[in-house]
């Protein structure tokens, strides 16, 4: 590794995939279907609980916030993606790399910290339901949606700037498909202890804490629910909670191999790392929509005027 004092690179090479070419295009094709689902159907959630009085409630107020994160997720880290599967060149713009890094470390941040308050919402329904009328109150779900997205803010900008300071080697090769803190430090030569510490203490209340609060939150769940006299209500408790408890394990599973537990195969790493940005994504708001009889009821009646007229 050549030391020189440089600045952050103008172009970045992502190796991506191009260990194995006779995957590119399959993968293509998997992730241009996936990015179109996933515009559609989280532009569907976000359209929803917009308009729709019958979702303007915690229980979808918070996956309308959910489905803005990944469909900034999927617009930062995708196309470049998209353009790197499909032809010989693989690099990408410095403004392109520092634009992905700061979306990708908020909006992860974001999300660890929303689904922890996802979690206490279900709590509340289910353990305390006198309570949730103070919970339900529009100004007091914006102000706990705005700590979320501005805590993540604060922790990217922190952490993203940090790195960008370093002094970054001759050749800038990520073995990666797109560019985030933890793979930029490792571009840098020189001592990066002190990121590494700050990326660590950043991280504990969103990589630490958030989970903390979703697992201490469904244990008192399951305890109340085990409570209750009738077996209907027992399954309507847990059907209430399925749809979120889901979508935490698909989010949570990934983030803990590739950060608490790195793989020692990059390309094991990259293939997490592409469940997480592609397929995550996709799979959210079909969860949402499917496990909520609210959801369904409000598109069938958006949509059966409509079919009423072209009959």
């Amino acid at each position: 590794m050549e030391g020189e004092n440089v600045s952050f690179p103008r172009t970045i090479v992502l190796l991506g995939f191009s260990d194995y070419p006779w995957l590119e295009m399959p993968l293509f094709r998997v992730v241009l279907v996936s990015y179109i689902l996933t515009l559609i159907g989280n532009s569907s959630i976000i359209f929803l609980s917009t308009v729709e009085p019958r979702v303007q409630i915690p229980m979808y107020f918070f996956p309308g916030n959910l489905s803005v994160l990944d469909i900034c997720i999927t617009c930062a880290i995708v196309p470049q993606l998209l353009a790197n599967l499909w032809g010989p060149e693989k690099t990408i713009p410095s403004w392109g790399c520092i634009t992905q890094a700061y979306i990708f470390h908020w909006t992860g941040c974001t999300e660890c910290a929303l689904l922890a308050v996802m979690a206490f919402d279900r709590y509340v329904a289910i353990c305390q339901p006198l309570w949730y009328t103070l919970i339900r109150r529009p100004w007091v779900c914006v102000q706990l949606a705005t700590a979320a997205w501005s805590s993540g803010l604060a922790n990217s900008i922190l952490q993203t700037t940090l790195t960008l300071q370093l002094h970054h080697c001759s050749h800038h090769t990520l073995d990666h498909f797109f560019c985030e803190v933890p793979v930029l430090i490792k571009l840098a030569y020189g001592d990066t202890t002190a990121n590494e510490l700050s990326l660590a203490i950043g991280a504990i209340p969103f990589a630490l804490m958030s989970p903390l609060l979703v697992l201490i939150s469904y244990t008192l769940i399951v305890k109340a629910v085990l409570k209750l006299p009738s077996a209907d209500k027992r399954y309507k408790a847990l059907i209430t909670c399925s749809s979120h408890l889901v979508v935490v394990i698909m989010y949570v599973g990934p983030a803990i191999c590739m950060y608490i537990q790195p793989p020692e195969n990059s390309t094991q790493a990259k293939f997490m790392s592409f469940f997480y940005c592609v397929i995550t994504p996709l799979l959210n708001p079909l969860i949402y929509s499917q496990r909520n009889k609210d959801v369904k009821r409000v598109w069938k009646r958006i949509l059966q005027p409509q079919s009423e007229v072209k009959s």
